[in-house]
Protein backbone atom coordinates (compact mmCIF):
# COMPACT_ATOMS: atom_id res chain seq x y z
CA UNK A 1 0.00 0.00 0.00
CA UNK A 2 1.48 3.32 -1.11
CA UNK A 3 1.53 6.05 1.52
CA UNK A 4 1.27 9.83 1.20
CA UNK A 5 0.68 12.55 3.76
CA UNK A 6 -2.25 13.89 1.72
CA UNK A 7 -4.26 12.42 -1.15
CA UNK A 8 -6.18 14.94 -3.26
CA UNK A 9 -9.07 13.46 -5.26
CA UNK A 10 -9.70 15.47 -8.42
CA UNK A 11 -7.20 17.03 -10.80
CA UNK A 12 -9.16 20.10 -11.85
CA UNK A 13 -8.06 23.64 -10.95
CA UNK A 14 -8.99 23.29 -7.25
CA UNK A 15 -7.18 19.98 -6.76
CA UNK A 16 -4.14 21.14 -8.70
CA UNK A 17 -3.90 24.40 -6.73
CA UNK A 18 -4.17 22.52 -3.44
CA UNK A 19 -1.53 20.00 -4.46
CA UNK A 20 0.80 22.81 -5.46
CA UNK A 21 0.32 24.59 -2.16
CA UNK A 22 1.07 21.42 -0.20
CA UNK A 23 4.13 20.64 -2.31
CA UNK A 24 5.50 24.16 -1.77
CA UNK A 25 5.27 23.50 1.97
CA UNK A 26 7.23 20.27 1.60
CA UNK A 27 4.27 17.93 2.12
CA UNK A 28 4.10 14.55 0.35
CA UNK A 29 0.93 14.86 -1.72
CA UNK A 30 -0.55 12.82 -4.58
CA UNK A 31 -3.50 13.45 -6.91
CA UNK A 32 -6.05 10.83 -8.00
CA UNK A 33 -7.87 11.82 -11.21
CA UNK A 34 -10.43 9.78 -13.16
CA UNK A 35 -9.71 11.47 -16.54
CA UNK A 36 -6.80 10.43 -18.75
CA UNK A 37 -6.20 14.10 -19.60
CA UNK A 38 -8.05 17.43 -19.47
CA UNK A 39 -10.88 17.45 -22.02
CA UNK A 40 -10.60 20.39 -24.45
CA UNK A 41 -14.24 19.99 -25.54
CA UNK A 42 -15.75 20.39 -22.09
CA UNK A 43 -17.72 23.65 -21.73
CA UNK A 44 -16.42 24.92 -18.43
CA UNK A 45 -15.19 28.13 -16.85
CA UNK A 46 -13.83 30.74 -19.23
CA UNK A 47 -11.96 33.18 -17.05
CA UNK A 48 -10.08 34.20 -13.93
CA UNK A 49 -11.13 36.99 -11.58
CA UNK A 50 -8.82 39.64 -10.18
CA UNK A 51 -8.23 37.98 -6.80
CA UNK A 52 -7.41 34.65 -8.44
CA UNK A 53 -4.84 36.39 -10.64
CA UNK A 54 -3.40 37.94 -7.47
CA UNK A 55 -3.26 34.50 -5.84
CA UNK A 56 -1.26 33.18 -8.80
CA UNK A 57 0.97 36.28 -8.62
CA UNK A 58 1.64 35.49 -4.96
CA UNK A 59 3.16 32.20 -6.17
CA UNK A 60 5.14 33.77 -9.01
CA UNK A 61 3.19 32.13 -11.84
CA UNK A 62 0.63 34.77 -12.85
CA UNK A 63 2.63 35.72 -15.95
CA UNK A 64 2.05 32.23 -17.42
CA UNK A 65 -1.70 32.79 -17.30
CA UNK A 66 -1.57 36.41 -18.46
CA UNK A 67 0.44 35.36 -21.52
CA UNK A 68 -2.11 32.67 -22.40
CA UNK A 69 -5.28 34.74 -21.87
CA UNK A 70 -6.69 38.17 -22.59
CA UNK A 71 -6.95 40.78 -19.83
CA UNK A 72 -10.25 42.65 -19.89
CA UNK A 73 -13.08 43.98 -17.78
CA UNK A 74 -15.11 40.76 -17.38
CA UNK A 75 -16.76 41.50 -14.04
CA UNK A 76 -20.52 41.81 -13.87
CA UNK A 77 -23.61 41.11 -11.80
CA UNK A 78 -26.61 39.62 -13.57
CA UNK A 79 -24.95 40.65 -16.85
CA UNK A 80 -24.71 44.27 -15.66
CA UNK A 81 -21.06 45.25 -16.31
CA UNK A 82 -18.89 46.24 -13.33
CA UNK A 83 -15.70 48.11 -14.18
CA UNK A 84 -12.90 47.54 -11.64
CA UNK A 85 -10.17 49.47 -13.48
CA UNK A 86 -10.10 52.00 -10.61
CA UNK A 87 -9.51 49.33 -7.94
CA UNK A 88 -6.13 49.52 -6.14
CA UNK A 89 -4.62 46.31 -7.49
CA UNK A 90 -1.97 45.47 -10.07
CA UNK A 91 -4.60 43.17 -11.52
CA UNK A 92 -7.70 45.38 -11.64
CA UNK A 93 -9.21 43.33 -14.45
CA UNK A 94 -10.28 39.79 -15.26
CA UNK A 95 -8.67 37.30 -17.61
CA UNK A 96 -10.48 35.57 -20.47
CA UNK A 97 -8.91 32.11 -20.44
CA UNK A 98 -10.54 28.73 -21.17
CA UNK A 99 -10.46 26.30 -18.26
CA UNK A 100 -8.48 23.79 -20.33
CA UNK A 101 -5.63 26.34 -20.42
CA UNK A 102 -5.89 27.03 -16.70
CA UNK A 103 -5.71 23.30 -15.96
CA UNK A 104 -2.73 22.76 -18.25
CA UNK A 105 -0.76 25.61 -16.70
CA UNK A 106 -1.53 24.51 -13.14
CA UNK A 107 -0.62 20.92 -14.09
CA UNK A 108 2.73 22.14 -15.40
CA UNK A 109 3.39 23.97 -12.12
CA UNK A 110 2.40 20.94 -10.05
CA UNK A 111 4.56 18.64 -12.18
CA UNK A 112 7.54 20.95 -11.69
CA UNK A 113 6.93 20.69 -7.95
CA UNK A 114 7.17 16.89 -8.22
CA UNK A 115 3.56 15.96 -7.41
CA UNK A 116 2.52 12.55 -8.81
CA UNK A 117 -0.87 12.29 -10.54
CA UNK A 118 -2.56 8.89 -10.77
CA UNK A 119 -4.82 9.20 -13.83
CA UNK A 120 -7.67 6.99 -15.02
CA UNK A 121 -8.37 5.91 -11.47
CA UNK A 122 -11.30 6.63 -9.20
CA UNK A 123 -11.82 6.34 -5.48
CA UNK A 124 -14.23 3.47 -4.77
CA UNK A 125 -14.27 3.85 -0.99
CA UNK A 126 -12.31 4.81 2.08
CA UNK A 127 -12.16 4.27 5.83
CA UNK A 128 -10.67 6.68 8.31
CA UNK A 129 -9.25 6.04 11.76
CA UNK A 130 -7.50 8.17 14.36
CA UNK A 131 -4.21 8.14 12.45
CA UNK A 132 -5.25 8.35 8.80
CA UNK A 133 -7.37 7.22 5.88
CA UNK A 134 -7.23 4.04 3.78
CA UNK A 135 -8.31 4.82 0.21
CA UNK A 136 -9.46 2.12 -2.24
CA UNK A 137 -8.97 2.79 -5.97
CA UNK A 138 -10.78 1.45 -9.03
CA UNK A 139 -7.70 -0.42 -10.30
CA UNK A 140 -7.68 -2.60 -7.19
CA UNK A 141 -4.83 -0.78 -5.45
CA UNK A 142 -5.09 1.27 -2.28
CA UNK A 143 -3.42 4.27 -0.67
CA UNK A 144 -2.82 5.34 2.91
CA UNK A 145 -2.92 9.04 3.76
CA UNK A 146 -3.04 11.19 6.85
CA UNK A 147 -5.72 13.34 5.16
CA UNK A 148 -8.00 12.91 2.17
CA UNK A 149 -9.32 15.97 0.32
CA UNK A 150 -12.27 15.78 -2.06
CA UNK A 151 -11.88 18.18 -4.99
CA UNK A 152 -13.95 15.87 -7.17
CA UNK A 153 -16.80 18.13 -8.24
CA UNK A 154 -20.46 18.64 -7.48
CA UNK A 155 -21.23 14.92 -7.51
CA UNK A 156 -18.32 14.31 -5.15
CA UNK A 157 -17.77 10.65 -4.27
CA UNK A 158 -15.73 11.78 -1.27
CA UNK A 159 -18.47 14.01 0.13
CA UNK A 160 -21.13 11.34 -0.31
CA UNK A 161 -19.00 8.57 1.21
CA UNK A 162 -18.13 10.80 4.16
CA UNK A 163 -21.84 11.36 4.81
CA UNK A 164 -21.54 15.15 4.66
CA UNK A 165 -24.94 16.73 3.94
CA UNK A 166 -25.25 18.83 0.79
CA UNK A 167 -28.12 21.21 1.45
CA UNK A 168 -29.72 23.96 -0.61
CA UNK A 169 -32.21 24.53 -3.39
CA UNK A 170 -33.42 22.28 -6.19
CA UNK A 171 -33.08 23.37 -9.82
CA UNK A 172 -35.77 25.71 -11.16
CA UNK A 173 -34.16 26.58 -14.52
CA UNK A 174 -32.10 24.68 -17.07
CA UNK A 175 -29.68 26.18 -19.58
CA UNK A 176 -28.29 24.62 -22.72
CA UNK A 177 -24.82 25.46 -24.06
CA UNK A 178 -23.64 24.47 -27.52
CA UNK A 179 -21.17 25.18 -30.30
CA UNK A 180 -22.76 24.94 -33.75
CA UNK A 181 -22.87 26.24 -37.29
CA UNK A 182 -25.89 28.14 -38.71
CA UNK A 183 -27.16 28.79 -42.23
CA UNK A 184 -28.43 32.23 -41.21
CA UNK A 185 -26.31 34.47 -39.02
CA UNK A 186 -28.10 35.44 -35.77
CA UNK A 187 -27.76 38.76 -34.02
CA UNK A 188 -24.94 38.36 -31.54
CA UNK A 189 -25.52 39.54 -27.98
CA UNK A 190 -27.34 38.80 -24.76
CA UNK A 191 -30.84 37.41 -24.46
CA UNK A 192 -32.89 37.10 -21.27
CA UNK A 193 -31.35 34.08 -19.64
CA UNK A 194 -28.53 33.64 -22.16
CA UNK A 195 -26.79 34.85 -25.26
CA UNK A 196 -25.33 34.03 -28.70
CA UNK A 197 -21.87 34.92 -29.95
CA UNK A 198 -18.96 33.84 -32.16
CA UNK A 199 -16.71 30.98 -31.18
CA UNK A 200 -12.94 31.44 -31.14
CA UNK A 201 -11.76 31.07 -34.75
CA UNK A 202 -13.71 29.86 -37.76
CA UNK A 203 -17.41 30.33 -38.45
CA UNK A 204 -18.75 28.41 -35.49
CA UNK A 205 -21.18 29.96 -33.03
CA UNK A 206 -21.58 29.47 -29.29
CA UNK A 207 -24.85 29.88 -27.48
CA UNK A 208 -26.31 29.67 -24.01
CA UNK A 209 -30.11 29.58 -23.82
CA UNK A 210 -32.75 28.65 -21.28
CA UNK A 211 -34.84 25.51 -21.84
CA UNK A 212 -38.56 24.99 -21.38
CA UNK A 213 -38.09 21.93 -19.17
CA UNK A 214 -35.92 21.68 -16.07
CA UNK A 215 -35.61 17.90 -15.83
CA UNK A 216 -33.68 15.98 -18.50
CA UNK A 217 -32.48 12.38 -18.69
CA UNK A 218 -29.81 12.58 -21.39
CA UNK A 219 -27.26 14.85 -23.01
CA UNK A 220 -28.55 17.77 -25.14
CA UNK A 221 -29.14 17.05 -28.83
CA UNK A 222 -29.28 19.14 -31.98
CA UNK A 223 -33.08 19.04 -31.72
CA UNK A 224 -32.85 20.50 -28.20
CA UNK A 225 -30.73 23.33 -29.62
CA UNK A 226 -33.31 23.99 -32.35
CA UNK A 227 -36.14 24.15 -29.83
CA UNK A 228 -34.21 26.52 -27.53
CA UNK A 229 -33.42 28.86 -30.45
CA UNK A 230 -37.03 28.92 -31.63
CA UNK A 231 -38.25 29.66 -28.10
CA UNK A 232 -35.72 32.49 -27.77
CA UNK A 233 -35.56 34.03 -31.26
CA UNK A 234 -38.50 32.55 -33.15
CA UNK A 235 -36.20 30.70 -35.58
CA UNK A 236 -33.51 28.07 -35.47
CA UNK A 237 -31.34 29.86 -38.08
CA UNK A 238 -30.83 26.55 -39.92
CA UNK A 239 -28.60 25.29 -37.09
CA UNK A 240 -26.42 22.28 -37.93
CA UNK A 241 -23.04 20.61 -37.30
CA UNK A 242 -23.23 20.36 -33.52
CA UNK A 243 -19.68 20.31 -32.12
CA UNK A 244 -20.50 19.91 -28.43
CA UNK A 245 -23.29 20.55 -26.00
CA UNK A 246 -23.60 20.89 -22.27
CA UNK A 247 -26.37 21.56 -19.81
CA UNK A 248 -26.47 23.19 -16.39
CA UNK A 249 -29.14 24.25 -13.93
CA UNK A 250 -29.51 26.60 -11.00
CA UNK A 251 -29.22 23.70 -8.56
CA UNK A 252 -27.64 25.46 -5.57
CA UNK A 253 -26.12 23.51 -2.69
CA UNK A 254 -23.39 23.70 -0.06
CA UNK A 255 -21.79 21.13 2.21
CA UNK A 256 -22.87 21.71 5.82
CA UNK A 257 -19.25 21.15 6.84
CA UNK A 258 -16.04 21.39 4.82
CA UNK A 259 -14.36 18.93 7.19
CA UNK A 260 -15.26 15.62 8.81
CA UNK A 261 -12.34 14.24 10.77
CA UNK A 262 -9.53 13.60 8.28
CA UNK A 263 -11.76 14.23 5.26
CA UNK A 264 -11.92 17.72 3.74
CA UNK A 265 -13.78 19.23 0.80
CA UNK A 266 -12.91 22.08 -1.57
CA UNK A 267 -14.27 23.59 -4.76
CA UNK A 268 -17.43 22.18 -6.33
CA UNK A 269 -17.33 19.25 -3.92
CA UNK A 270 -18.16 21.81 -1.22
CA UNK A 271 -20.50 24.13 -3.16
CA UNK A 272 -22.40 24.14 -6.45
CA UNK A 273 -24.35 27.00 -8.00
CA UNK A 274 -25.27 28.49 -11.37
CA UNK A 275 -22.24 29.78 -13.33
CA UNK A 276 -23.47 33.38 -13.48
CA UNK A 277 -20.57 35.70 -12.73
CA UNK A 278 -18.02 32.95 -13.36
CA UNK A 279 -17.33 32.39 -9.68
CA UNK A 280 -17.05 28.59 -9.41
CA UNK A 281 -13.47 27.96 -10.49
CA UNK A 282 -12.26 31.12 -8.78
CA UNK A 283 -13.91 30.22 -5.47
CA UNK A 284 -12.42 26.72 -5.66
CA UNK A 285 -8.87 27.95 -6.31
CA UNK A 286 -9.18 30.32 -3.35
CA UNK A 287 -10.56 27.48 -1.18
CA UNK A 288 -7.34 25.62 -2.00
CA UNK A 289 -5.19 28.64 -1.18
CA UNK A 290 -6.85 28.93 2.24
CA UNK A 291 -6.61 25.24 3.04
CA UNK A 292 -3.16 24.37 1.69
CA UNK A 293 -0.87 26.07 4.19
CA UNK A 294 -3.11 25.17 7.13
CA UNK A 295 -3.17 21.49 6.22
CA UNK A 296 0.60 21.54 5.68
CA UNK A 297 1.20 22.90 9.17
CA UNK A 298 -1.07 20.27 10.71
CA UNK A 299 0.66 17.48 8.78
CA UNK A 300 4.04 18.79 9.96
CA UNK A 301 2.66 18.98 13.51
CA UNK A 302 3.61 22.63 13.93
CA UNK A 303 -0.08 23.45 14.39
CA UNK A 304 -2.91 21.48 16.07
CA UNK A 305 -5.75 19.93 14.06
CA UNK A 306 -8.03 22.71 15.29
CA UNK A 307 -6.35 25.01 12.75
CA UNK A 308 -8.32 23.12 10.09
CA UNK A 309 -11.55 24.35 11.67
CA UNK A 310 -10.61 27.86 10.53
CA UNK A 311 -10.76 26.62 6.92
CA UNK A 312 -14.48 25.94 7.30
CA UNK A 313 -14.94 29.05 9.43
CA UNK A 314 -13.45 31.33 6.78
CA UNK A 315 -14.43 29.71 3.49
CA UNK A 316 -17.95 28.46 4.26
CA UNK A 317 -19.32 32.04 4.59
CA UNK A 318 -17.60 32.98 1.31
CA UNK A 319 -19.23 30.01 -0.41
CA UNK A 320 -22.62 30.83 1.10
CA UNK A 321 -22.41 34.35 -0.27
CA UNK A 322 -21.56 33.02 -3.74
CA UNK A 323 -24.63 30.78 -3.61
CA UNK A 324 -26.87 33.67 -2.68
CA UNK A 325 -25.51 36.10 -5.24
CA UNK A 326 -25.83 33.55 -8.07
CA UNK A 327 -29.46 32.93 -7.08
CA UNK A 328 -30.06 36.67 -7.20
CA UNK A 329 -28.45 36.82 -10.65
CA UNK A 330 -30.73 34.05 -11.92
CA UNK A 331 -33.69 36.20 -10.91
CA UNK A 332 -32.14 39.23 -12.62
CA UNK A 333 -31.54 37.42 -15.91
CA UNK A 334 -34.83 35.53 -16.14
CA UNK A 335 -37.09 36.32 -19.12
CA UNK A 336 -40.17 38.52 -18.70
CA UNK A 337 -41.19 42.16 -18.37
CA UNK A 338 -41.20 42.11 -14.56
CA UNK A 339 -37.62 40.79 -14.51
CA UNK A 340 -36.64 43.45 -17.02
CA UNK A 341 -37.85 46.13 -14.60
CA UNK A 342 -35.70 44.49 -11.92
CA UNK A 343 -32.68 44.53 -14.26
CA UNK A 344 -33.25 48.19 -15.11
CA UNK A 345 -33.48 49.08 -11.42
CA UNK A 346 -30.29 47.19 -10.54
CA UNK A 347 -28.47 48.78 -13.48
CA UNK A 348 -29.35 52.21 -12.04
CA UNK A 349 -28.12 51.19 -8.59
CA UNK A 350 -24.86 49.76 -9.96
CA UNK A 351 -24.17 52.91 -11.97
CA UNK A 352 -23.49 54.63 -8.63
CA UNK A 353 -19.95 54.43 -7.32
CA UNK A 354 -20.41 52.93 -3.87
CA UNK A 355 -22.77 50.08 -4.87
CA UNK A 356 -20.59 49.32 -7.90
CA UNK A 357 -17.49 48.99 -5.73
CA UNK A 358 -19.25 46.80 -3.16
CA UNK A 359 -20.67 44.40 -5.75
CA UNK A 360 -17.46 44.41 -7.80
CA UNK A 361 -15.43 43.63 -4.67
CA UNK A 362 -17.69 40.66 -3.99
CA UNK A 363 -17.63 39.35 -7.56
CA UNK A 364 -13.88 39.84 -8.13
CA UNK A 365 -12.88 38.38 -4.76
CA UNK A 366 -10.95 41.55 -3.90
CA UNK A 367 -13.48 42.45 -1.20
CA UNK A 368 -13.23 39.20 0.77
CA UNK A 369 -12.96 39.78 4.52
CA UNK A 370 -12.33 36.97 6.99
CA UNK A 371 -13.65 37.69 10.46
CA UNK A 372 -10.50 37.72 12.59
CA UNK A 373 -11.93 40.03 15.23
CA UNK A 374 -11.98 43.76 15.85
CA UNK A 375 -9.09 45.98 14.85
CA UNK A 376 -7.48 47.73 11.91
CA UNK A 377 -9.40 47.50 8.59
CA UNK A 378 -6.54 45.43 7.14
CA UNK A 379 -7.18 42.60 9.60
CA UNK A 380 -8.64 39.61 7.73
CA UNK A 381 -8.29 41.30 4.33
CA UNK A 382 -5.88 40.72 1.44
CA UNK A 383 -2.49 42.35 1.82
CA UNK A 384 -1.86 44.91 -0.94
CA UNK A 385 1.05 44.20 -3.29
CA UNK A 386 3.18 47.11 -2.09
CA UNK A 387 6.41 48.33 -3.67
CA UNK A 388 8.68 48.06 -0.64
CA UNK A 389 12.15 49.43 0.00
CA UNK A 390 14.40 47.05 1.96
CA UNK A 391 18.08 46.95 2.88
CA UNK A 392 18.55 44.65 -0.10
CA UNK A 393 16.79 46.98 -2.52
CA UNK A 394 13.25 47.39 -3.89
CA UNK A 395 10.93 44.43 -3.38
CA UNK A 396 7.29 43.65 -4.16
CA UNK A 397 5.19 42.32 -1.30
CA UNK A 398 3.88 39.42 -3.42
CA UNK A 399 7.45 38.32 -4.16
CA UNK A 400 7.84 37.56 -0.44
CA UNK A 401 4.96 35.07 -0.75
CA UNK A 402 6.30 33.06 -3.69
CA UNK A 403 7.35 30.16 -1.45
CA UNK A 404 4.11 30.18 0.59
CA UNK A 405 5.83 31.28 3.80
CA UNK A 406 4.25 33.79 6.22
CA UNK A 407 5.77 37.26 6.51
CA UNK A 408 6.13 39.69 9.39
CA UNK A 409 6.56 43.03 7.66
CA UNK A 410 8.01 45.63 10.01
CA UNK A 411 7.56 49.17 8.72
CA UNK A 412 8.70 50.81 11.94
CA UNK A 413 12.06 50.84 13.72
CA UNK A 414 14.25 48.12 12.15
CA UNK A 415 14.79 45.15 14.45
CA UNK A 416 12.11 46.29 16.90
CA UNK A 417 10.03 43.12 16.59
CA UNK A 418 11.59 39.92 17.90
CA UNK A 419 10.09 36.66 16.66
CA UNK A 420 13.09 34.41 17.33
CA UNK A 421 11.00 31.36 18.44
CA UNK A 422 9.19 31.42 15.06
CA UNK A 423 12.20 32.42 12.92
CA UNK A 424 12.30 29.07 11.10
CA UNK A 425 8.64 29.39 10.12
CA UNK A 426 8.03 33.12 9.57
CA UNK A 427 10.03 35.56 7.45
CA UNK A 428 10.85 38.81 9.27
CA UNK A 429 11.35 41.75 6.91
CA UNK A 430 12.24 45.33 7.82
CA UNK A 431 11.05 47.69 5.09
CA UNK A 432 9.81 51.14 4.23
CA UNK A 433 6.76 52.13 2.22
CA UNK A 434 5.98 55.74 1.35
CA UNK A 435 2.73 55.43 -0.57
CA UNK A 436 -0.93 55.41 0.42
CA UNK A 437 -2.59 52.35 1.91
CA UNK A 438 -5.70 51.73 -0.14
CA UNK A 439 -8.03 48.74 -0.19
CA UNK A 440 -10.69 47.75 -2.73
CA UNK A 441 -14.20 48.80 -1.61
CA UNK A 442 -12.96 50.50 1.60
CA UNK A 443 -10.58 53.03 0.07
CA UNK A 444 -7.72 54.57 2.06
CA UNK A 445 -6.85 53.23 5.51
CA UNK A 446 -4.36 54.30 8.14
CA UNK A 447 -0.79 53.13 7.59
CA UNK A 448 0.14 50.32 10.02
CA UNK A 449 3.47 50.04 11.81
CA UNK A 450 3.69 46.32 11.02
CA UNK A 451 1.62 43.50 9.55
CA UNK A 452 1.71 39.72 9.87
CA UNK A 453 0.74 38.19 6.53
CA UNK A 454 -0.38 34.58 6.18
CA UNK A 455 0.82 32.40 3.26
CA UNK A 456 -2.54 32.95 1.52
CA UNK A 457 -1.91 36.71 1.50
CA UNK A 458 -4.41 37.70 4.22
CA UNK A 459 -3.43 39.89 7.18
CA UNK A 460 -3.43 38.05 10.52
CA UNK A 461 -2.17 40.87 12.78
CA UNK A 462 -1.66 44.62 12.52
CA UNK A 463 0.87 46.44 14.68
CA UNK A 464 0.43 49.93 16.11
CA UNK A 465 4.07 50.52 17.04
CA UNK A 466 4.17 47.89 19.77
CA UNK A 467 4.16 44.09 19.69
CA UNK A 468 0.85 43.79 21.52
CA UNK A 469 -0.93 40.65 20.38
CA UNK A 470 1.88 39.52 18.06
CA UNK A 471 2.90 36.41 20.00
CA UNK A 472 -0.74 35.35 20.29
CA UNK A 473 -1.26 35.79 16.53
CA UNK A 474 1.93 33.87 15.72
CA UNK A 475 0.84 31.02 17.96
CA UNK A 476 -2.71 30.94 16.59
CA UNK A 477 -1.67 30.78 12.96
CA UNK A 478 1.83 29.28 12.93
CA UNK A 479 2.06 27.10 16.02
CA UNK A 480 3.47 27.43 19.51
CA UNK A 481 6.98 28.78 20.05
CA UNK A 482 8.17 25.27 21.02
CA UNK A 483 6.64 23.44 18.04
CA UNK A 484 9.18 21.49 15.99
Amino acid sequence: MAEHAVVVVGGGPTGLMLAGELALAGVDVAIVERRAAPDPDRALAGGLHARTIEVLDQRGIADWFLAAGKAMQIQGFGRIPLDISDFPSRHNYGLALPQIQTERLLATWVEELGVPTMREREVTGFTQDDAGVDVALSDGTSLRAEYLVGCDGGRSVIRKAAGIEFVGWEASTSWLMAEVEMVEKPKFGLRPGGGIGPSEGGDRIRLTLTEREVEHTGEPTLQDVREALIASDGTDYGVHSLSWTSRFTDNTRQAVSYRKGRILLAGDAAHVHPPLGGQGLNTGVQDAMNLGWKLAQVVKKTSPQSLLDTYHGERHPVGARVLKNTMAQVALTSPGDRHQVLRDTMAEVLSMDEPRKWFAGMMSGLGIHYDLGEGHPLLGRRMPDLDLVTAGGPLRMFTLLHHARPVLLNLGEPGSLDITPWAARVQSIDARYAGDWELPVLGRVAAPAAVLVRPDGYVAWVGDGSDNGLSEALTTWFGSPTAS
